[in-house]
């Protein structure tokens, strides 16, 4: 049996380099990406003649100096052509560098967006197919900002660090190889740094990666705020609490800046011991250099020489502090993202059955939320609708009606009794046959930012504007629309600002009615309208309803009083069935409710 502390060794190796999984996402432009690389490792090899030709430079014309002082018959003429060849040559190779480097960038750019985007399209996929619970779960704007800020860290990790640590490794190893050869005992005295470096990447980047998780998270928060504040404007401004959420943003801000300053330490404490211990090495070994070149050990050029390639060493390795920093930031980035990714999805792709005919029916339901599994919010209801009827739930708030429609529409599963329709369990039908078949009119309608034939649109994609013009008229919205000078192109704004709560009702009563469903949802479609607009609401309402079931939830009871049946809700149980004539006689609930409302 495998220890605890082997599996987290395990767990931490695979987290290490975690975000390199992302990766798989350059599969479909590798024809590009692998050309990139190749690019990549060749213009930093050809980084490394820099110094090299620099080197003869400098120490050739420092010996050809010795040399015409030494002796006469050194000519030189040659002395200046080896010159001129030398800085010939290095400007050659800096062209090609060049060159390769433009069509590098491109390349690498076009294959690193590209997959990236297609990261973007998979995680957004899955995000808008995780069931209902898993967002009732979160804050509003938490998954967004933390998804948005989650992917622009590994874009910056993949198009940015990944290259640079690429080309510094490179470097760092191909300018090891020349310190060793042009002074070996020099390079030995160098290497001794080597291990202390890397025991304080594996100190310091382990402190660092727990710090970048900490501000991630820190700044999702604060992008919390940001859309709970925007998404409520009209209530902050109501109340006067703009100085409020200024502090609630501030403080969120506040948190943020302490995690960074706190892994800015830790960050600052490892670039600081890594300068001195390199720069510091770096000096002694130049101290040991010239004494080895006084004493006839090593030649003017070598010693040229070992001094440029150490510095592209010393720059090299003083890279590592900000890559390891990056990576660390990505590791936490791709947790965030893979744990989205394994989130189970709810599968609502297929055709939309025919066979759906809108018979509903309920046998000791029961029920509780996930997160508050001691409180049952349904508690044995039963109830049955026949297709085309229209049926009725009233009753106070807080006795289960709102639930009763999650559950029909399976954003929650069944925990005891059965759900049915035309006789089949809920959970057997398949989800895109399911909601296919439904259409919701709810109290608080949410419009999309687009323009309206775009929002009407939405029940059926893909319809043409003669479809949509159709259901407009039948909802009792084509009059509203056309006074527009835009008319169907008139832009709604965010969530339907731009619109009255009548026309907003009747919008989504034009998309239920172009969905065309089998069994209709009503949510206190209604509530929330002055008297004229309710009256056109509840007409286009009535035309809707026609020839389909329809499950209502009201409190203005002068909305149900047609309905085949009116079950009245309290407790999470039925306490009362029958039409509006029966429950009036019954003298029970229904009738104390009516005769506030109605008499």
């Amino acid at each position: 049996m495998r220890s605890r502390e082997s599996e987290g060794a395990e767990n931490t190796k695979k987290d290490r380099w975690a975000f390199l999984g992302f990766y798989r996402y350059l599969g479909n432009y590798k024809a590009v990406f692998i050309p990139s690389m190749v690019a990549l490792f060749l213009t930093a090899g050809l980084s490394l003649a820099f110094p090299y030709f620099l080197s003869q430079l400098i120490g050739g014309t420092s010996g050809g100096v010795e040399l015409l002082r030494d002796a006469e018959t050194v000519d030189p003429k040659l002395i200046q052509e080896g010159i001129n060849r030398t800085i010939l040559t290095l400007l050659g190779i800096l062209a090609l560098q060049a060159i390769i480097s433009y069509w590098r960038v491109r390349g690498f750019i076009f294959a690193g967006e590209s997959a990236l985007n297609d990261a973007r399209r998979e995680v957004f996929s899955h995000l808008v197919r995780l069931p209902i619970a898993h967002f009732e779960q979160s804050r509003a704007g938490e998954l967004s900002g933390r998804v948005a800020a989650d992917l622009a860290v590994m874009r910056e990790t993949l198009l940015t660090t990944i290259p640079q640590m690429v080309r510094q490794t490179v470097m760092l190893i191909g300018g090891l190889f020349f310190v060793f050869f042009f002074s070996w005992k020099l390079a030995l005295y160098m290497l001794a740094m080597i291990p202390v470096v890397v025991l304080a990447v594996a100190f310091f980047g382990r402190k660092v990666r727990g710090y970048s998780k900490e501000g991630q998270d820190a700044l999702a928060e604060s992008s919390v705020v940001i859309e709970e504040s925007t998404q409520g404007i009209a209530e902050v401004k109501a109340f006067s609490n703009e100085a409020f959420e200024e502090k609630r943003y501030e403080d969120t801000l506040g948190s943020y800046l302490d995690v960074v300053l706190k892994g800015a330490k830790v960050r600052a404490r490892f670039l600081a011991f890594i300068i001195f211990v390199m720069f510091g090495t770096i000096s002694v070994v130049v101290w040991l250099g010239a004494g080895m070149l006084v004493n006839g050990a090593i030649s003017a050029r070598e010693f040229s020489a070992f001094i440029l390639f150490s510095v592209f060493v010393g720059a090299s390795l003083g890279t590592f502090p900000e890559i390891v920093n990056q990576i660390q930031k990505a590791n936490g980035a791709t947790e965030r993202l893979q744990a989205i990714l394994g989130e189970p999805i709810e599968v609502a792709e297929g055709q939309v059955s025919d066979e759906v005919q809108g018979r509903l029916e309920a046998r000791g339901l029961r029920f509780s939320y996930p997160s508050r599994p001691e409180l049952e919010v349904l508690k044995g209801v039963d109830f049955k609708a026949h297709a085309g009827e229209k049926i009725a739930f009233v009753g106070p708030s807080g006795g289960g009606k709102s639930t009763l429609f999650s559950l029909i529409l399976r954003f929650h599963e069944v925990e005891q009794g059965e759900l049915t329709l035309d006789g089949r369990r809920l959970a057997e039908w398949p989800l895109a046959s399911l909601r296919g078949a439904m259409a919701v009119v709810p109290q608080d309608v949410l419009l999309f930012g687009g323009t309206i034939a775009e929002n009407i649109a939405y029940g059926k994609p893909g319809a043409s504007l003669e479809e949509i013009q159709a259901a407009a008229k039948e909802a009792n919205a084509a009059d509203f629309i056309e006074s527009f000078p835009e008319g169907y192109e008139t832009k709604v704004g965010p969530r339907g600002v731009r619109l009255s709560g009548g026309q907003k009702q009747r919008v989504a009563i034009a998309r239920a009615i172009l969905a065309d469903p089998k069994i209709l949802l009503l949510d206190e479609a209604t509530s929330a309208l002055d008297s004229e607009s309710e009256k056109l609401v509840q007409d286009a309402l009535e035309k809707l309803m026609v020839g389909r079931t329809s499950l209502i939830i009201a409190h203005r009871l002068a909305t149900v009083r047609g309905c085949d049946r009116i079950h009245v809700m309290q407790g999470g149980q039925i306490v009362e069935s029958g039409s509006h004539s029966d429950l009036m006689e019954a003298r029970g609930t229904y009738r104390l409710l009516a005769e506030t409302q109605l008499l």
